[in-house]
């Protein structure tokens, strides 16, 4: 018998036994996805000691980036989680515990990353008034939204909607039903529909506002043309990675069937959760208050005149 594959993925020779199980062989593809989760955890919780250390960071675009961080971090702990309980507590309890925080962790990063993209909207849309108490609250709301319903979908299985009593509700990542990922991922292209539409309304409000620099000017020049080009190129680059990551798997939830051969729920499901690996390069490391508060963070147990925490409170 083939040994319980991750979130117990289904293949065709997947079977119960009587007895007690022997001791499962460790298949490559869970290997990898505990790498996976073993970096997406170590760069994130570097993100969240960052935010969490640095007083300057606490604009509302910091504590989004500490939301996606945060969610990130728990997803790759959740990758360690399932691995060793699937080789060490084979256990369907624990099944249903380690996927419900899986489907929460990634549900909770997708959605931050639509709350950052209404906030970059917001900032340019809302130039003028966005450094507002009204925007503080909208920040807040979108963070309890994100988290509230994240924690809902993660308990889902936990509370019932589940296939271990009938197999043949079962979808290609067992114990969650064909209904449930149906669910999860009709709320993935919902969500991938809405970041398209508002970074094509940021490309355009980018592009009008080196229009009018130019009609002010009289002309466009190179540094404005580079600028631009180069926001617009970084929008289109966060959008193909969110949807080359996320895209196959969430199509493959809607189309395959739980009697397809696993390889290709790993070979879906690896790719996203590079996202969570991929995440903090674009929006922390390249961030030039994040690089400088990370120097700090390292650098400061041996330069003790270089701290964060010697600034006033008007600093923050």
């Amino acid at each position: 018998h083939h040994g319980q594959l991750p979130l117990n993925l289904t293949g065709p020779a997947v079977s119960l036994a009587s007895r007690p199980p022997a001791p499962a062989a460790i298949n490559p593809w869970d290997v990898m996805l505990c790498v996976s989760g073993t970096a997406i955890a170590c760069e994130n919780a570097i993100v969240v000691a960052i935010i969490c250390y640095s007083p300057t960071l606490r604009t509302p675009m910091f504590v989004l980036v500490g939301s996606l961080a945060t969610a990130d971090l728990l997803a790759g702990l959740g990758l360690i989680l399932n691995f060793v309980f699937q080789y060490v507590i084979r256990s369907e309890t624990v099944s249903l515990l380690t996927v419900g925080f899986l489907v929460a962790s990634f549900a909770a990063s997708v959605s931050s990353l639509l709350a950052i993209t209404v906030d970059r909207y917001l900032s340019l849309y809302n130039a003028l008034t966005y450094y507002s108490e009204r925007t503080v609250l909208c920040i807040h709301t979108m963070l309890v939204g994100t988290w509230g319903v994240s924690l809902c979908l993660g308990l889902l299985p936990v509370l019932g909607w589940n296939c271990l009593h009938d197999r043949s509700a079962c979808s290609v990542v067992r114990p969650l039903t064909k209904s449930n990922v149906t669910l999860l991922s009709a709320s993935f292209f919902l969500i991938f529909i809405i970041m398209l539409h508002l970074y094509i309304e940021i490309c355009k409000i980018v592009c009008r506002h080196a229009h009018q620099i130019a009609l002010q000017q009289h002309f466009l020049t190179a540094s404005h043309y580079v600028a631009t080009k180069k926001g617009v190129s970084t929008l289109a680059i966060i959008l193909g990675t969110f949807g080359a990551s996320w895209l196959p798997f969430a199509i493959y939830c809607v189309v395959g069937d739980p009697d397809y051969p696993s390889v290709y729920t790993y070979a879906t499901l690896l790719p996203a959760t590079y996202n969570s690996m991929i995440n903090p390069i674009i929006y922390a490391y390249r961030n030039q208050e994040i690089q400088r508060s990370m120097w700090v963070l390292f650098c400061g147990c041996f330069q003790s005149k270089v701290s964060f925490r010697s600034r006033s409170p008007s600093d923050v």
